[in-house]
């Protein structure tokens, strides 16, 4: 036999092989995509990963509601980005204070408060909301250590609020839990700290972060 038929048997081989790979793919049983029902079929097409018109309508609806999802993500994240044009620097601020004090409250979660020593809420009154993140060394006298971890614990309202911070206490209760020195080197502290705006929201990010962390880690 020639060159050119033996060309031509490869060929005719090579498409009888195709077909017969063709037929064995389009008679294998795959099953539906919908987690409720996993059903084995043959697909009618290479595209369709549904075994019934009932799951074809579930899949797309719920495709539709993945989008419209995304759609209200995406403009969620617009409108917070426009806000954000707008926010003054005392925004920022209260922002930043607010992710740092709800780390604080978090990680003191099993600690009692700073200064008198209860663990619970339930005492004169106070609601399950009864936790501050209390300064040692007040943001109005040492502002620059508004951020400053060591001179914030959790703090119950009564003391912080109505207590007039307790600052005797809190000494007390801080020294028990950071130490003398630690304690008399933030009463010594006097180095200005002054954040732009650019550093509060990269520190709001920070501590919203820190928080998602020991969240995760407790879970």
């Amino acid at each position: 036999m020639k060159q050119g038929g033996f060309a031509r048997a490869a060929r005719i081989e090579d498409r009888e092989v195709t077909k017969i790979k063709t037929k064995a793919a389009r008679e294998k049983k795959h099953k539906c995509a919908v987690r409720t029902c996993r059903a084995e079929f043959v697909r009618p097409a290479p595209f369709v990963t549904w075994c019934s018109p009932e799951c074809g309508t579930a899949l797309a609806l719920a495709k539709l509601e993945k989008h419209k999802q995304a759609a209200a993500r995406a403009e969620r994240v617009a409108t917070r980005e426009k806000l954000a044009k707008f926010k003054s620097k005392r925004d920022h601020l209260a922002d930043c204070q607010r992710a740092f004090n709800a780390y604080i409250r978090f990680r003191d979660r099993d600690e009692p408060c700073i200064c008198c020593d209860r663990a619970s809420t339930g005492v004169d009154g106070l609601g399950a909301h009864g936790w501050d993140a209390g300064h040692y060394r007040s943001v109005g006298s040492a502002p620059h250590l508004r951020f400053h971890e060591q001179n914030v614990h959790k703090q119950l309202v009564l003391c912080n609020r109505y207590g007039a911070g307790r600052a005797v206490e809190y000494r007390a209760g801080l020294i028990a839990r950071i130490g003398l020195d630690a304690v008399e080197a933030l009463e010594r502290d006097q180095e200005p700290r002054h954040y732009t705006v650019d550093q509060l929201i990269a520190l709001t990010a920070h501590y919203k972060q820190k928080l998602k962390e020991l969240k995760a880690a407790a879970a």
